[in-house]
C-alpha cells in the first residue's frame, strides 16, 4: 500500500557540531516519513541548501561560526522564503527566542531536549501543513486555525494505540476524500490494514472530526461509511 501523499517531511538541518547533527539525525529519522535532505554546519551553507533543496522544514542554531541563524533567519523572511523553520540551540535568552518568533520561527527547542519533544515539533510542523499547492487553494477558517498551530478542541492524551503521526494521515485522508469513504479505502489510501484504519476512525468519530454513516441496500450487515466532519474538510 502506497502512504498518503505529502506524509514525508523532507528536513534541513543547519548545526555546526557535527556530533549534534548526526544524533539529531538519527532522531529525525526514527521516524519513517521523515528524510534528512540536507546538513550545514555555516549560515553560507544553510542558505545554498535551502535554496537548493526546498526543505519542507529547516531546523537551525543560532551560534554559527560565519553568524546568527536568527540573521539567518531574518534574511530568509526578507526574501519571501516561508518555509517552516524551527531554531534547535543552546541559545536561553528571552532576546534570542523573542526574536524567533518575531522572525516567523513556529517552535524553539533548547539544548538538550528529549527525543519526545523533538517528536512533538515532527508532529506541530505536519498539524500545518495544508495539503495541494502552495497558494493554490483558498483557506476557511478551520484550515486556516490548522496552519496557525491552533488546537480548537484542545483533546487530552491519545488513547493507548492511536499513534499521532497516523492519525494526523487518516484524517488528512478522509478530509480529502470528496465522498464518505469505508475503512478498507482509507486503508489503502494510508497504508493501514481495514481494522487499523477502522480503530482510527472510530476514534475521529468519537473526538468530533469524523462522522459515521450507514449504507444499506443489501442483505447482511450495512456498510460503515465515515466522512470529515462538517468544518474539518480539506476543500478549497
Amino acid at each position: 500500500m502506497t502512504p498518503l501523499a505529502g506524509g514525508r517531511v523532507r528536513v534541513l538541518l543547519v548545526e555546526d557540531d557535527l556530533r549534534v547533527a548526526r544524533v539529531n539525525r538519527d532522531l529525525l529519522e526514527r521516524d519513517p516519513e521523515v528524510h534528512v535532505v540536507g546538513s550545514a554546519a555555516t549560515c553560507a551553507q544553510g542558505d545554498a541548501l535551502a535554496q537548493a533543496l526546498h526543505p519542507d522544514l529547516i531546523l537551525l542554531d543560532v551560534h554559527l561560526p560565519d553568524g546568527s541563524g536568527l540573521g539567518l533567519l531574518r534574511h530568509w523572511r526578507t526574501q519571501g522564503r516561508t518555509t517552516d523553520v524551527a531554531l534547535i540551540t543552546a541559545a536561553d535568552d528571552e532576546a534570542s527566542v523573542r526574536l524567533a518568533l518575531a522572525h516567523g520561527a513556529f517552535d524553539y527547542l533548547i539544548k538538550p531536549f528529549t527525543g519526545a519533544r523533538l517528536a512533538e515539533l515532527i508532529a506541530r510542523h505536519r498539524a500545518r501543513r495544508l495539503p495541494g499547492s502552495a497558494g493554490a487553494a483558498r483557506l476557511d477558517q478551520g484550515r486556516l486555525d490548522r496552519l496557525l498551530g491552533l488546537n480548537q478542541t484542545a483533546p487530552g492524551p491519545l488513547p493507548r494505540g492511536i499513534d499521532p503521526h497516523t492519525l494526523d494521515r487518516v484524517a488528512q485522508a478522509l478530509g480529502a476524500s470528496p465522498r464518505a469513504v469505508t475503512a478498507e479505502e482509507v486503508g489503502e489510501l494510508v497504508g493501514l490494514s481495514r481494522v487499523t484504519a477502522w480503530r482510527y476512525l472510530e476514534h475521529l468519530v468519537r473526538s468530533g472530526q469524523a462522522a459515521l454513516d450507514h449504507q444499506y441496500g443489501q442483505a447482511g450487515r450495512p456498510v460503515k461509511l465515515y466522512r470529515a466532519a462538517v468544518g474539518q474538510e480539506n476543500g478549497g
